[in-house]
């Protein structure tokens, strides 16, 4: 099945449902011939939390975020390592480093740095880390510590971005991650679905997501969050059926990316696992930023009880 048209694309998000098994089954053809039969598992840990500049409209560390989260500039570099042994240990893929905010001193990339060059040289785990908008320099610096891929999502449509976030812009995210590319860095870009958005804006977000050619491709289903500005968004339409229509065009639309169901996955696609990873093929475990999930152990026996395995990169 081609995807070459957003005509297309919005067919496959409005097929019927007794539709779905069918495109399940197209979809994990081309996520075999790619991905094989394995799941890799990633696990984030939130270097630095709240106090974030920005007015995301969904994240609990926003600028005009009321939720109950702990805030703190650095986590405790044991925490970082004990993380980064758990990932070595398990056999998991990669470690996923988040820290709030959008821009950085140098004095601060300079401290990370250490702190990733330190952890990459105890652990010798691969290195993701969400880090807002960076400069050339500071991104060469981080580069040089040993992170060898960024994630930085693009969240929703274009069109739609306005109306999520207003203190930064669309064309600054495109900007930062053609910059990356530029440099060498891998890169982790997708998007969060429920927050008002319509069909044709997850088609959008997806062709322009298509346009990056990321290695991987988040797609998180939204959880309100108590104290954020969409806590009280309606997300009876984030039905199974909807949310595995969205991986399944993901996996289309990209297919050779790992395409990974976020935030939200516990909560959306419960049960339904073995139908989500005929797309999917990455997974998080033990929680997001201000989140939680399934255990590690939990995780692995999801995948494993689903027929698939899991693995390192």
């Amino acid at each position: 099945m081609t995807v070459d048209s957003r005509e297309k694309a919005l067919s496959i998000l409005e097929l019927k449902d007794n539709e779905l098994p069918e495109l399940l089954d197209i979809v994990y053809s081309i996520r075999k011939k790619y991905k094989g039969n394995k799941v890799n598992v990633q696990l984030l840990t939130n270097f630095r939390s709240g106090n974030c500049s920005q007015n995301c409209a969904y994240c609990a560390q926003s600028s005009n975020s009321k939720a109950d989260i702990e805030k703190y500039k650095s986590v405790l570099f044991e925490k970082l390592l004990k993380n980064g042994y758990i990932i070595r240990e398990k056999n998991l893929a990669r470690h996923c480093i988040g820290l709030s905010g959008i821009r950085f001193s140098d004095a601060e990339i300079d401290d990370f740095a250490v702190k990733i060059r330190k952890l990459k040289n105890e652990t010798q785990t691969a290195i993701c880390c969400s880090i807002g908008l960076l400069t050339p320099e500071q991104a060469k610096k981080l580069k040089d510590a040993g992170i060898e891929r960024i994630n930085h999502n693009l969240n929703t449509s274009e069109k739609f971005y306005p109306n999520i976030c207003t203190t930064h812009t669309y064309k600054e995210r495109i900007d930062n991650i053609k910059m990356l590319q530029g440099i060498g860095f891998e890169i982790c870009c997708g998007g969060i679905i429920g927050l008002g958005e319509d069909k044709n804006d997850v088609v959008d977000m997806l062709f322009s997501i298509k346009e990056i050619n990321p290695q991987a491709v988040p797609i998180n289903f939204l959880i309100p969050i108590k104290g954020t500005p969409l806590e009280k968004s309606d997300t009876s339409h984030l039905t199974a059926e909807y949310c595995l229509k969205i991986l399944c065009l993901a996996r289309l639309l990209l297919p050779k990316s790992d395409i990974r169901c976020a935030a939200g996955r516990e909560v959306y696609l419960k049960d339904r696992e073995k139908e989500m990873f005929c797309a999917v093929d990455s997974i998080f475990a033990s929680g997001y930023l201000t989140t939680d999930g399934e255990s590690i152990e939990e995780t692995i026996k999801i995948i494993k009880d689903a027929g698939f395995e899991y693995d390192i990169e």
